[in-house]
């Protein structure tokens, strides 16, 4: 084991990287609910959905462990997810829509694995400006914090007010902020694994809170009981190389159109996510570059080809492995920790669902915390206006948006035209301005 994934080159050691492979899991193991949630709207079944996301997410996170080495978990991405059950599949209008998607998300897989074989992507995660490439990661904390407090209640969006404090007599609202100041308490105790066990104290402590009856679920408000539950389940999955091509024929322009969102969403998703994990983990070389990056980008090709086999969307590396990265995940024995337990999920998904949205809260608020002190590292002065402007526009539009890919949309394109203008577009890198022309592509046909 030391000797496969270099543990001691790494400064790390085993009991560390499987607490942070497990910190990665309970951080993200919300997909597992929340995947079958959103792609059952379209008429696909809840369960069959629920082993497609927990094999592709085992499968896809072994890859990365094995082939690059890094702490980096995949799994069905969140906005893919959405777009493919309430955008493309009432578009396509068939009886059975989703396979017709499915064969999009499979085209667009294949794509990335000739892509991976290109230096094109390499060059995007390498070629990127020091400054705007600090700023991503930036971006990236500042909108997984909102994801947690969102997850917990604390922040709600309201088409009056936009983002809103939420209750805070509430329970799950108490517990999230609680937990958020465990964490920091033991981080500075300098407890190894300090995000891990803040998860799980939150958790037991929402237990004492259902035991004396502050805690109230509502199963048809979407409250959900705390309590551990240790029941078996069974393992389902109707949806193996689901696909529809004759719809394609007919509809050729429409399913490249697809394909392409799919396609870059993708891309700048998992660049900006690989950025921003590597950079946790301290895993960038001395250049601002990511070494076995195009195997890491090989990996989350073959994710996607395999989820789509087994029937669900785009799988894509999570940016909540930045938890994982925290807790002082450094290689892929991380990655090996967090694929094991998906596939234990399978016949224990009742225990890990139990898992509430207010645990997870706190790890995800405070590697937001740990992620925006690459702050540091970004240049507001003694630089040109290009990197400054790009650099902020990267570090809001990721949490206004609620996107990574936006944020690194506007960052590239601002840093393009101000490049220009300050007349030095001849010093941009190509990658650069083949990566501006797609984004304008995508918001001309999108």
């Amino acid at each position: 084991m030391e000797k496969f994934f270099k543990l001691q080159e790494h400064g790390t050691d085993v009991r560390t990287e499987i607490i942070a492979g497990a910190t990665t899991f309970l951080s993200m193991v919300y997909i597992l609910a929340v995947n079958p949630s959103i792609l059952s709207a379209c008429g696909m079944d809840s369960a069959s959905i629920f082993t497609a996301t927990a094999v592709s997410a085992a499968f896809a996170t072994l890859c990365m462990a094995f082939l690059a080495n890094y702490p980096v978990a995949l799994a069905s991405g969140m906005g893919l997810n959405a777009y493919f059950a309430f955008t493309v599949c009432p578009m396509v209008g068939t009886d059975r829509p989703w396979e017709v998607a499915l064969a999009a998300v499979l085209c667009e897989g294949i794509v990335f694995i000739l892509l991976s074989f290109t230096n094109f992507r390499e060059s995007l995660v390498n070629d990127i400006p020091q400054n705007l490439k600090s700023s991503i990661s930036v971006g990236i904390g500042l909108f997984i914090a909102i994801i947690g407090l969102k997850n917990s209640g604390a922040v709600s969006v309201t088409t009056e007010n936009g983002i809103a404090l939420g209750n805070l007599g509430d329970a799950g609202i108490c517990l999230s902020l609680v937990g958020i100041l465990v964490i920091a308490f033991l981080a500075h105790k300098g407890a190894k694994g300090a995000i891990f066990y803040g998860i799980l104290i939150t958790w037991v402590l929402g237990m004492i809170a259902q035991a004396i009856g502050w805690y109230v679920p509502d199963p048809e408000a979407g409250v959900y009981s705390v309590y551990p539950n240790f029941a078996i389940s069974g393992v389902k999955m109707d949806y193996f190389f689901a696909f529809d091509f004759e719809w394609i024929g007919a509809h050729l322009l429409d399913f490249v159109v697809i394909v392409f969102s799919f396609l870059y969403v993708d891309i700048f998703d998992t660049v900006g996510t690989l950025i921003g994990v590597a950079a946790k983990a301290d895993l960038l070389d001395e250049d601002g570059k990511l070494p076995n990056a195009k195997q890491a980008l090989l990996s989350d090709a073959i994710g996607t080809c395999v989820g789509a086999i087994c029937g669900t969307s785009t799988v894509t590396s999570f940016v909540e492995s930045s938890a994982g990265a925290a807790a002082g995940g450094k290689t892929g024995l991380t990655s090996v920790t967090t694929g094991v337990l998906f596939l234990v999920s399978l016949i224990l998904s009742p225990l890990f669902l139990s898992v509430p949205g207010f645990a997870t809260t706190p790890a995800l608020v405070y590697v937001g915390y740990l992620m925006m002190t690459q702050i540091k590292n970004v240049q507001f002065e003694g630089v040109p206006m290009s990197d400054v402007i790009s650099a902020f526009l990267a570090i809001i539009m990721m949490p206004f948006t609620s996107s990574i890919a936006n944020g690194i949309m506007f960052g590239i394109i601002s840093y393009l035209v101000l490049r220009t203008l300050e007349g030095k577009a001849k010093d941009v890198k190509p990658v650069m301005w083949i990566s501006g022309v797609l984004f304008v592509l995508y918001m001309i046909v999108g």
